[in-house]
Parts: C-alpha cells; sequence; structure tokens
C-alpha cells in the first residue's frame, strides 16, 4: 500500500491542475528509483523486495502472464463484477479473497497456512442473539453467488474446497467484512507532514501554511474527503480489539504504507483494555438505535460498551437524515 505516485503527481490529478507545482521536493515520500514490474504481467511495485514477497507468498498463482489485458480471464472478469457491485471508493477489494486463496495454495504448509485465517472470525450467524449477517438477505444472494462462481473458475484447488462451496465462501466474505482493515495512504499528506518539520524562517513557514491551506481547499472542491489510495488488509493483532462506540484508540498508517500502528486517543491505564471503534467518526455520533443496527448487521453482535448503555434510555429511532444514509449504504451492495 505504498504509494507509487510522487506527492507532486499525487495532488495534480486530486485537484486537476497539471501546473501545480509542489516546494521542498526532497520531502516527496516516493522513491521511483526502487520502482520496479513483474517481468510477466507489469504489475508495479515500490521495490523489489516488495516483489519478491509477493510472488513467493500469492502473485505466482495470480500472475495473467500477459502485459496485455485478457477480459476473457476469470481474475479479470472478477474484478469487473465487482466494480458494478461494490461503488467507489474502493475500501475493500474483492482480490483479497482471491489473495488468500493463492497464499493457501503457495504455503509450503497449506493446512497451517488455511488455519491462520480461520482463527479470524468469519461466523454468519450469532445463534445467541438470533443475529444474521446482512450478507445472508436475498438482496446479496445473487451477487454472492457470481463471485463465487468466478473465483472458483479462477482459482479452485482441492485445498480451498471447503472455501468455495457457498456456504464457506459465506464463511470467507464474513471474514473480510469483519475483520477487513481500511488501508488509507497519500504522497501528499507525507510530504505535508515532511515539510511541517522543516526548520524554515517565519515567513517562510507562514507562506508554506498558506499553500497547503490553498492545495487542500481545492482538494476539498474536487474530492472532498477521498484523498487516500485506499484498500483493505487483514491484521491479526489489530483483529482480535473489541469495539466500543467510545474507544481509547484507533488504527493509524504513519508510515504512508500498510504498517498499523495503534494510537491512543486518550489516557489508558495498565490493565485498561485497547478498544476501538468498528465504526467511522461519523456513524458514532449518530444515536444508538443506528449504531446498534449497523453493528448487528455488518459485526453480528450488540454493543453493550459504556456509552451504549448510557444511552440505553434513549427512543429507539433513527433520525430523518441518518434513514437516508442508511437507504444508500444498504444499496451501495
Amino acid at each position: 500500500m505504498r504509494p507509487l505516485e510522487g506527492a507532486q503527481e499525487n495532488v495534480r490529478r486530486l485537484t486537476g491542475k497539471k501546473d501545480l507545482v509542489l516546494p521542498y521536493p526532497q520531502c516527496c515520500p516516493t522513491n521511483k528509483e526502487s520502482h520496479t514490474q513483474c517481468p510477466s504481467c507489469g504489475v508495479q511495485y515500490c521495490s523489489t523486495i516488495c516483489k519478491d514477497q509477493a510472488w513467493n507468498l500469492h502473485h505466482r498463482t495470480l500472475c495473467l502472464q500477459s502485459h496485455s489485458r485478457n477480459v476473457n480471464h476469470p481474475l479479470e472478469q472478477l474484478n469487473e463484477t465487482w466494480k458494478y457491485m461494490h461503488y467507489p471508493p474502493e475500501t475493500a477489494s474483492v482480490m483479497i479473497l482471491a489473495r488468500m486463496i493463492a497464499t493457501v495454495q503457495q504455503a509450503e504448509d497449506p493446512a497451517s497456512a488455511l488455519n491462520m485465517f480461520m482463527q479470524f472470525c468469519h461466523r454468519t450467524v450469532n445463534e445467541e442473539e438470533a443475529i444474521a449477517h446482512k450478507l445472508l438477505g436475498e438482496q446479496f444472494r445473487r451477487q454472492l453467488e457470481v463471485l463465487r462462481e468466478l473465483i472458483s473458475l479462477a482459482l479452485y484447488s482441492d485445498i480451498v474446497h471447503q472455501w468455495l462451496l457457498p456456504d464457506g465462501f459465506q464463511s470467507l466474505v464474513a471474514l473480510v467484512g469483519t475483520n477487513g482493515q481500511g488501508v488509507g495512504t497519500s504522497p501528499f499528506s507525507e510530504w505535508v507532514r515532511k515539510v511541517s518539520e522543516l526548520e524554515l524562517p517565519t515567513d517562510d513557514k507562514q507562506q508554506l501554511d498558506s499553500f497547503i491551506d490553498k492545495v487542500y481547499e481545492d482538494l476539498n472542491e474536487e474530492v472532498g474527503s477521498f484523498l487516500n489510495s485506499e484498500g483493505s488488509a487483514l491484521y491479526a493483532l489489530q483483529s482480535v480489539c473489541n469495539h466500543s462506540c467510545d474507544p481509547n484508540a484507533m488504527p493509524s498508517f504513519p508510515h504512508s504504507n500498510f504498517q498499523l500502528a495503534m494510537c491512543a486517543v486518550r489516557d489508558i491505564a495498565p490493565g485498561d483494555e485497547i478498544l476501538i471503534s468498528y465504526l467511522d467518526e461519523c456513524v458514532l455520533e449518530r444515536s444508538r438505535h443506528s449504531r446498534l443496527k449497523l453493528l448487528r448487521e455488518n459485526y453480528i453482535f450488540t454493543c453493550h460498551c459504556s456509552k451504549c448503555e448510557t444511552q440505553a434510555g434513549d427512543l429507539d429511532v433513527t433520525s430523518e437524515d441518518e434513514s437516508d444514509d442508511e437507504v444508500e449504504d444498504d444499496g451501495g451492495g
């Protein structure tokens, strides 16, 4: 997830201003001299180390073996089908499922690799609370079946046979949906961080701050909050952190790559449980009823955190704005 764009390329593309020039180019985090690509298919990587790791982990199986796009290849069809089911921004790619399958197939000990993934929560039903994951709804049944058929066509093997049966595939999708962590990286944000650390004369510093403010204004007009290159990943340690609507920590990506850091948002005393939010900041500001609805649908549990318990006496109603948002969420596939 390290961006391949330079900071200036990135901000020119997002603002639509092709002549925009970033000062202090030495603060650009992107080292294009280290970039390379798969010789067989042309997929780009930030370094030879990254390319070799990908090849040994999953890319040997997923490589399309051609620099020309083959629209009839099952993996290409899988990507295209996903685009029509899951609208941008691309916070979770269907290819994470393909990479998981390929990782098991390429592993020296496939059974251990399979077991590693199954340590993540992957249930589709909470029988104790009689809650079913929303993906079991009739509106998703055909979509899941299409994805399962395409992945089976591209990557079937006896090793992952159980994952490619209807129930197993639902479990696999639930695993990613429940544990997948959005990863967001931005070369421009990294450039801003680095130039902000420069020792500059006061006038130059003020001029730089004004320049950065203006660029962010331009970005907001063109793309709003969608500044990052986004993807999804699985983190074994982070996934064991429980949810709270009043979290004391949050995941972040301070190195502009896939490396996750857990940052405290308030003081955490020795012995306190580290709690994160499975919901974004906007959703956390919604009513208790709306938060519980989303948690039950997507994570199949009822939250009993301190914030929810404090608001337990609130009416179980959803505001008009929240109802509109939920309709849009449900319609996104």
